[in-house]
């Protein structure tokens, strides 16, 4: 049964997985940089990101619901929460030691042609998939309740909606503004540039809270 706290809890996760440094920053490039067009090359560019997203999200639910059903005889549920207690201390501690990116680069499209925005979209998802903590930890959680396929699935989805948000609320207030956004737009790229080490640490130290204390009642 979805609750309203497993709700508030899977929505904290996808604010945390607003802060993609990649997909904010493709963003701002296309809205600066593209004269035509742009209104389908940021869709497309948000589409195949949050596509991509909920394709992993969904096999991995898939596999960990299959896994836990072939286990669950072996393992109880105390397993399973010190399983999740761990890898929650693991990124709690591994947020402390995460280098600094001092001449970190966002990427950017080879070519205007649309094909190359959606290559862009599978190559951050790809790159960007794999820190993806508060991602995986919301995949986790939804792992281990006893919602139906229906329900962790449109979970899912609203969760990849939530995600892509700040690109989506960049683009229309670029609609309204316009040329005035540049300068401000720019600095939040090159601040995206600098940072992206420091918000990774946040994350990964967030996340690995969040499954501390999500475990805790019980081990």
């Amino acid at each position: 049964m979805v609750t309203v706290d497993l709700l508030l809890l899977i929505g904290g996760l996808a604010v945390l997985d607003m802060l993609s440094p990649s997909t904010i920053g493709v963003t701002v490039y296309l809205l600066l940089n593209e004269k035509e067009k742009r209104t389908s090359r940021i869709f497309i560019y948000l589409v195949t990101v949050a596509g991509f997203y909920f394709i992993v999200g969904v096999s991995l639910m898939l596999g960990i619901s299959t896994l836990l059903e072939s286990v669950s005889n072996i393992f109880q549920n105390q397993t399973i929460s010190w399983t999740i207690f761990l890898i929650g201390a693991i990124l709690f501690i591994a947020s402390f030691y995460v280098p600094a990116k001092k001449n970190a680069d966002l990427p950017t499209p080879k070519s205007k042609r649309l094909i190359s925005i959606i290559i862009l979209g599978l190559s951050t998802s790809l790159i960007e998939v794999g820190t993806a903590f508060p991602y995986f930890a919301a995949i986790i959680i939804l792992s281990t309740t006893n919602l139906s396929s229906m329900e962790w699935v449109s979970i899912l989805a609203g969760y990849n909606l939530i995600m892509v948000l700040p690109p989506l609320l960049l683009y229309f207030i670029y609609l309204l503004f316009g040329r005035w956004m540049d300068k401000p737009l720019k600095n939040l790229r090159e601040s995206l540039v600098k940072n992206s080490g420091s918000a990774l640490s946040w994350i990964m130290c967030i996340v690995g809270i969040i499954l501390i204390f999500n475990s805790l009642d019980y081990l």
